[in-house]
């Protein structure tokens, strides 16, 4: 009786998934074939319905001036990235990147789906058979990888090219006036304190800037180098010339108020001096993409002019 009921519940979803497939076949029009994390996938040469499953993807479309239909949620009350303006205002929200509703992405009718290898591979069978899928491998140390793949199969390969070089020229020039300072980076998680290291985004966009970190927040010990963890016994380790911080959600935020008013925190140079700043956790932690690359650029030729 349960397997019945269970064929029963999964033979609509394949119906839908096989409708879509025909629809999507028949409507494409002339294709381009991407290589990617899962193999190659012929893709619309302009795609229109793009639902993506991963918050770098919604940087990278609304830096090149596009809009998905649809886009997973890093949690399901989350709110579409305010540093993104109003561009995806009409998007749809399809689930959580751990768990994306393939039903509301059917729903979408989409002609390109943006996933990752590191969050939706257990999917990508599914999602193929509702629309042509294209999977970058990991996220955040490959960014830039990531962005020229994704607009590799949104069409706008050329566009990301000058985009990404503009981003780089610009870093260099910001950067040139800070090569004395070091910068620290510091998060707030629910749980945790975390000091964020040369593989992370952020850290990525700091060096590009060519700026130097604490030796501490190098994380040569490590393999991982994103990040290394804090506690407010070696909260040493987040001093720098400027320490710049965010906190992930509001569990995280009251954590960072404890620590920020404590005395550990209060008796860092940086704090003593007044070069601290509480920075936007959507921009330097989950933007992931250019244009909160660019954005994190601001903060540091902001925040960093007064100490040169």
């Amino acid at each position: 009786m349960r397997l019945r009921l269970a064929v029963a519940a999964v033979l609509p979803l394949l119906a839908l998934a096989a409708c879509g497939t025909s629809t999507s076949s028949q409507e494409a029009g002339p294709t381009r074939t991407v290589k990617h994390a899962m193999g190659e996938t012929k893709v619309p040469e302009s795609p229109k319905r793009v639902v993506v499953l991963d918050t770098d993807k919604l940087d990278t479309m609304v830096s090149l001036g596009l809009a998905p239909v649809g886009a997973a949620q890093a949690t399901e009350s989350q709110a579409w990235p305010k540093y993104l303006g109003s561009a995806l205002s009409a998007t749809k929200a399809v689930g959580t990147l751990q768990q994306p509703n393939l039903e509301a992405i059917m729903a979408l009718k989409p002609d390109l789906i943006l996933g990752t290898k590191f969050r939706q591979a257990a999917f990508y069978d599914k999602l193929s058979k509702i629309a042509p899928t294209v999977f970058t491998e990991k996220v955040g140390v490959t960014w830039k990888e990531n962005f020229l793949l994704d607009a590799t199969a949104l069409g706008k390969k050329d566009q990301a090219d000058q985009l990404l070089s503009a981003y780089e020229k610009r870093a260099k020039e910001v950067g040139a006036r800070f090569s004395a300072l070091k910068v620290s980076i510091v998060r707030f998680m629910p749980t945790e304190i975390r000091m964020y290291g040369p593989e992370s985004f952020s850290g990525i966009v700091v060096g590009d800037a060519g700026i130097p970190r604490p030796e501490a927040q190098q994380l040569a010990a490590q393999q991982d180098k994103r990040f290394g963890k804090l506690s407010q016994e070696n909260i040493a380790q987040a001093d720098g010339d400027a320490i710049f911080y965010t906190a992930y959600g509001e569990a995280a935020a009251k954590s960072q108020a404890a620590v920020t008013g404590g005395p550990l925190w209060k008796n860092l140079a940086a704090v003593k001096a007044g070069h601290v700043h509480n920075v936007d956790d959507e921009v330097w932690m989950l933007g992931i993409g250019v244009t909160a690359a660019g954005k994190i650029l601001d903060d540091l030729d902001r925040y960093l002019t007064p100490l040169v």
